[in-house]
């Protein structure tokens, strides 16, 4: 086992139950030593597909690439805002060429970030919006990036709607008020493992609130792990914790959340549609 694996005991699923990872970034360093291992430990653990995700041109090609290798994975494409200031004008028709890889099912990591400013808002605005644009024309659904920023991500999505593809509030950060208004958008809302922190109280809250229906999981890893693994490297496998927390907040079986949120994620994605299955 390495110094990144499991070490308290995970939550165990019912044999057939599984559960989907929608947002992990298993091109990063941080896995680069042990991808292998990684991937059969989230197997293993009930953790049966997982969406790779990118946040700038090379990571949605690395993405891209890690879904067509592995069949349990799925990619997304897009920039996230702290790298919208290096998109190129070229950059977009590379992006829109990507996203129709078979093996991409969404788009982002997009939206805005206002806590650590990388990309001046302006123009996370601007390219915001722009991608939303694209993914609409693509038919995909959006995974939305939001920190501190909740008026004006909210404003350009209303403004471009309809999108009949929906999307996703990923690594929800809000309370249940702003949860009711990404609920009215028809959109999910994707909960990573700060809701096992004890201080997140606003979040669990909005779990409570949240109809199951409408909830996604996700690790966000290599960041964010789940007590009690927090601080460490977060992977797949350690998404038990996660919906452990969830079944908690809604006083129904493990099994009930991971069935109800691999069955939101098959809609969102389309996995069934485009004939992702389990192999």
């Amino acid at each position: 086992m390495t110094k990144n694996a499991q070490s308290a005991p995970l939550p165990a699923l019912a044999p057939g139950t599984a559960l989907i990872d929608t947002h992990c970034h298993l091109d990063f360093p941080d896995y680069q030593a042990d991808l292998a291992q990684v991937l059969d430990r989230a197997r293993e653990a009930g953790v049966a597909r997982i969406v790779t995700v990118g946040i700038d041109l090379p990571t949605s090609r690395a993405a891209v690439e890690l879904a067509a290798r592995h069949p349990t994975l799925f990619a997304t494409v897009g920039v996230h805002p702290h790298h919208v200031k290096e998109l190129a004008a070229t950059d977009y028709a590379r992006l829109r060429e990507l996203a129709r890889h078979p093996r991409v099912v969404a788009y982002g990591e997009i939206g805005l970030d206002y806590v650590k400013d990388y990309s001046p808002p302006a123009m996370q605005r601007e390219h915001f919006s722009r991608q939303v644009r694209l993914a609409a024309d693509l038919a995909l659904p959006l995974v939305i990036h939001d920190r501190e920023a909740h008026a004006d991500t909210m404003a350009i999505l209303r403004e471009a709607m309809p999108l009949p593809a929906g999307g996703v509030m990923h690594c929800f950060s809000g309370d249940a008020a702003f949860a009711e208004e990404v609920l009215a958008l028809g959109f999910y809302i994707s909960i990573p493992g700060v809701v096992t922190f004890p201080k997140a109280e606003a979040m669990q809250e909005a779990v409570r609130q949240v109809p199951l229906e409408r909830l996604l999981l996700e690790t966000d890893g290599p960041f964010l792990a789940p007590v009690p693994r927090r601080g460490k490297r977060n992977e797949p496998q350690l998404l038990l914790h996660t919906a452990q927390k969830v079944a908690e907040l809604k006083g129904i079986p493990l099994d009930e959340v991971a069935r109800a949120t691999t069955a939101n994620a098959e809609r969102l994605f389309r996995l069934k549609e485009k004939g992702h299955v389990d192999r």
